[in-house]
Parts: structure tokens; sequence; C-alpha cells
């Protein structure tokens, strides 16, 4: 009984953790495997057993596939197409475009596809005046619903199926969701149409990025005076610099321009700063500065930048290894050669004390960079170029190997030749062997934080299991819906994972409720699929919060949404999915 409480207070320790995110999700998932293995719950066969298990090196493998397809331009071809079919009117466009993302998504992660979205839609906003607020919301529900049509649509399906092997229960095929997968995706394509497009608001503020991130107020030129206490002293060291929290974007001295000066560089009596800093703070303290505020110019995008320089928009991608860090801690000016000049978090604008400001996934930055960083700035993998398609340099020579492959891997599988597991694998070795990645590439590719999580928290569900918690849970759960019968099971099992994963990972959801619906199951003497479908289904319904998945918070802040706009479209079709896979689960998938 014992190994039950202590287990129990794991669960319940992770669920408090996952939703808080007191730690990371990666650690939270280690830290369980720690206990359990200090505990002597599992043995340490156990609980590293999830790092070999087929389902992580299945997420892995997808991973390359993806970043395959994404480094060949394999889908980058879409922005001219999108472009035409917008031209047609806002509602045919948005429809094809929803269908489009759906599609890709069955078959390579939605993460990069959303990515390559992002700006293709924000740049469509631009050119004909529709509204991005109400574009991207839709694509990234889309992008979700897609990824639930395949195996390999969503890792969370992978596991699933994984623990479910492990149990000697039939793994899941590659189409074997897609009969329930299409007709959810038909009707939420009907209710995003008729309805839930026409409740987001036309959040994103119209005009230059300047006017979009109010910056107006925030940017002003000031001289340095003779007597100034930062005169001769460098940048890093300036007092000037360190008590207003102050950002020098340009340097004018005589007939020569600094722009984006060093810590290094030295001020000098005279000098005319450009900079962004909050303009009340500057004029209280001017004198005791010694600087001249001079008049107000007008800001806009063009005269913020000099001709090698540019401002864009980048959000924070989910997996950057700086979330977490302020500015400041990340070095971020000296290590991605950029000025963040604004943040755009939660639905806030931040232009106060922005090197103190802690950056979190989805976080909307107005930066500006000389061009010749631009390519090293996308490179490093942290950030998501929003306000315009970032210059990647494709191998379009490999287009055709890169989509062969996904496809043979897709068919193999689908026909049963070889697991999963092996097309994948075989198929992201293919990716390199071809040359349409390199090896540091695929390494690049590997969301690992996934793949930790996953390792760490198999483990859970093999104590849940073996503990005997599993069947102690399901037991509860079969005498409290039980007598309402085995629709209402899959009924609960889904609104639970819905609720579940709206605070916490997707995958993290999946893997502590399929051990107790497979023990629910047993314990009433039904085969375990229909339970392990509804929360297969449910796993990825994470409409309601821009925090429950990653696409929604990738478009969180290019968006300019509040959180309640989330909760206002998403609750509803959560509830038709609800009702729809509580009458069609059944159907498609019996109970004997």
């Amino acid at each position: 009984m014992y190994e039950i409480l202590i287990v129990l207070a794991v669960l319940a320790l992770a669920i408090v953790l996952f939703v808080t995110e007191k730690l990371r999700v990666d650690v939270v998932a280690l830290v369980v495997m720690g206990i359990l293995l200090l505990s002597g719950i599992i043995t340490p066969e156990q609980g590293l057993s999830g790092f070999s298990n087929s389902a992580t090196v299945t997420v892995a493998a997808m991973f390359i596939l993806s970043a395959g397809l994404f480094r060949t331009g394999a889908v980058n071809f879409i922005g001219t197409f999108v472009n035409r079919i917008f031209e047609r009117g806002f509602w045919t466009g948005i429809i094809v475009v929803m269908i489009l993302v759906g599609f890709l998504s069955a078959f390579i992660n939605n993460t990069p596809v959303i990515a390559i979205f992002l700006p293709i839609i924000l740049g469509v906003a631009k050119e004909t005046g529709f509204s991005a607020s109400k574009m991207l919301m839709p694509i990234s529900f889309a992008s979700m619903i897609g990824g639930l049509c395949t195996l390999i649509g969503t890792s969370t399906n992978i596991l699933i199926s994984s623990i479910a092997a492990k149990q000697g229960i039939e793994p899941f095929t590659m189409f074997e969701f897609a009969p329930l997968g299409i007709i959810m995706f038909v009707l939420a394509l009907v209710y995003l149409s008729l309805i839930g497009i026409r409740m987001i608001p036309d959040r994103r503020v119209k005009g230059d990025l300047s006017e979009a991130f109010a910056i107006n107020e925030y940017i002003t030129e000031i001289i340095i005076l003779e007597n100034s206490i930062s005169a001769g002293k460098k940048i890093r060291d300036a007092p000037l610099v360190r008590d207003l929290d102050l950002s020098i974007l340009e340097i004018r001295r005589g007939d020569s321009v600094i722009h984006q000066p060093g810590p290094n560089t030295e001020l000098h009596g005279n000098d005319l700063l450009i900079v962004r800093c909050d303009l009340e703070s500057i004029r209280a303290m001017q004198e005791q500065e010694g600087v001249e505020l001079r008049p107000q110019a007008k800001w806009g995008d063009t005269s913020l930048t000099a001709e090698d320089f540019r401002l864009l928009e980048v959000v924070v991608d989910p997996n950057s290894p700086i979330v977490g860090l302020n500015l400041k801690n990340a070095g971020f000016r000296d290590r991605f050669g950029a000025t963040v000049l604004a943040i755009r978090q939660k639905g806030q604008l931040i232009h106060e004390r922005l090197a103190e400001t802690t950056l979190n996934a989805g976080d909307l930055l107005l930066i500006e960079i000389h061009q010749e960083r631009l390519a090293s700035f996308v490179a490093s993998g942290n950030f998501i170029i929003a306000s315009e398609n970032s210059k990647v340099e494709f191998r379009k020579s490999k287009v055709a190997i890169a989509v062969a492959i996904v496809i043979g891997v897709v068919a193999v599988a689908s026909a049963n030749i070889a697991p999963i597991v092996v097309a994948s694998v075989i198929g992201a070795i293919l990716m390199v062997l071809l040359g349409c990645l390199t090896m540091e590439e695929s390494y690049a590719a590997i969301d690992w934080k996934i793949i930790f999580l996953l390792a760490g928290i198999l483990s859970l569900g093999v104590a849940l299991d073996s503990s005997g918690a599993a069947a102690l849970i399901a037991s509860s759960v079969v005498s409290s819906v039980g007598s309402f019968g085995n629709v209402a099971l899959v009924s609960v099992f889904y609104i639970m994972t819905v609720l579940l994963t709206s605070a916490m990972s997707n995958n993290a959801t999946g893997a502590l409720l399929a051990p107790i619906a497979i023990a629910t199951a047993a314990s009433v003497g039904v085969d375990p699929r229909p339970f392990l479908m509804a929360i297969v289904f449910a796993a990825s319904a994470s409409f309601m919060t821009p925090i429950g998945y990653q696409t929604n918070t990738m478009i969180y802040g290019p968006g300019q949404y509040k959180f309640i706009d989330f909760i206002k479209v998403g609750t509803p079709l959560n509830i038709i999915l609800w009702i729809v896979a509580t009458i069609f689960i059944p159907i498609i998938w019996p109970f004997n």
C-alpha cells in the first residue's frame, strides 16, 4: 500500500509542477523519475527505459524528417499560392489556408508549419488590410486538429500508441485516427467559418512596427554635455546607461555615425545619442546625468534604422534556451547582435526595464539588427521571424528527395512493412545521407525538451501500473461514473484530458492518463481502445488557452491576443468536439 501512496504523491506533485510551471516540463519529468528510482518503486531498467522507448525514438526521428522538409524548402513554395488565394477574398483565403495547414500538420510537426505560415499571414494582412488576428488563431487550431488525423501527426499519438503496445494492446495504425479526425476537422472548419472567426477581435494594430509597438514615447535624442558624468566613459560603465536602463541605438559624433555601438564604445562630450528609454526618467535626471534632451521627433520604421539595419518583430521560440532568462542574463545584444526596443508579453506592451524582463515562450520582440547579422540570428533557432519571410538558404535541389523520404516513411508504416519507429529512423538517416540535412542540423532539429519529457514521464506511467495506483484510480472512476455506462466513461476521459492539457503538456497528460484508461477498461471488461482514443483526441484539443499548445503560444504575441480571446473562441469548439467524440468514438472503436 505504501507504494501506491508514494506514486499518488508523486503524481500529485507532478501535476502541480506542470500546472504552475515552477520548473521546466522536462525538469519535472526527470525529477519524477529520480524520486521513483530513489524510492525503489521502479527499477533502474524501468526508469531509464523511456530513453529507448519506441515513442521517444520515433518522435526524435520525426523532428528530423520535418526539418528535412523545411531545410529543402519543400513547403515554402506556399507563400505565393497563399497570396493569390487571398486575392479572391478573405473567406476563400482563410478556408483554403486552414485546409492546407491541417493537411501539412497531419504529416509533419505542426510547429514548423506555423513558423512558415506566420510571416506569410502577416504579409497577407499588410497587403490586403485583412485582420491578422482573425487569421492566426484559426490556422493554429487547424494545425492541432490536422495532427489528429495520422499516427505521426503529433507526438502524443505516438506516445499513447507506444504505451498501449507495452501493455500488450495492438498499437495504432498510421491512418486509424483519420475517420474521426476528418469529422472533427470538418466540424471545426464549419464552426470557425460561421461563428469562431467572427468572435475574434481585430487586435493587431495597423501601421508600421513603430506604431504597432507604440515606441514613440520611448525613443528620443539626447546630447552628452561636456561636464556629463558619463563623458569619457565606456557605455558599459556610463552612469547614464546604468541609472536609466537606457539603450543607445546610435551615436552621432561630428560627421561620423556609430550605429548600435558596443559596450566598449566610449562616450564623448557633445555626442548626440538616439536612445530608447522612459522619457520621464530622462527629464527627471537630465541635470544630474549631464545631458540635454532634444525636442521629440516622430519616429517611424525608416527613421529609426540606418541603411544596413532592419526593424523586425520576432517570436521567442517555445524551445529556445533563452526562455526563462532576461535580456541581460541572456547577453542578448552581444550574443545576437540585436537591440530590443519593446516586448509584447501576455497581451501587454513592455517598454521599461527591458533588460530585467524575463522572456517567455511566445513573447514578441521588436528588434533592430544589422543586415549582416540577420542570417546568424535566424540560424540560432531561438526565434521565429514574424514580420517577414526569413531569408533562409534552402537546398532546393533536394526537395524531391526530402518529399520522397517522408512519403516512403508513411507508406512503409501504413503497409505494416516495418514498425513506425523503424521507418522513421531509416527516414531520418536517409535525410542526412542524401544531403537534405547536415548532422549538426539534425541534432538542432530535435526538441530535446520533449525527448527528456517523454523519457522521464514514461517512468511515472510504469509506476502507476506496477504499483497498482492506476487500478485504484480506475476503480474510483468506475464507481463514480460506471453506472452511467461505458459511453459516459469515454466522455469523462475526454473532458478530463481537455482540462489537464489546457494547463500542462499534452504529452504529460497522455502519459499520466493512458495507464489509468487501460486499467479502467480492464476493470469493466472492455477493449481499452475507446478510452485511449478519448485521450488521444482530447490531448491535442487545447483551444481554450494560449499556453496549452505550442502553436497557440507562437501566434499569441503576433496576433496581439488577450487570454480571454482563446477562452471565448476555443471553449465552444472544445464542447462541440467533446460531444462529437462521445458519440463517434464508441461507434468507430467498439467496446468489444
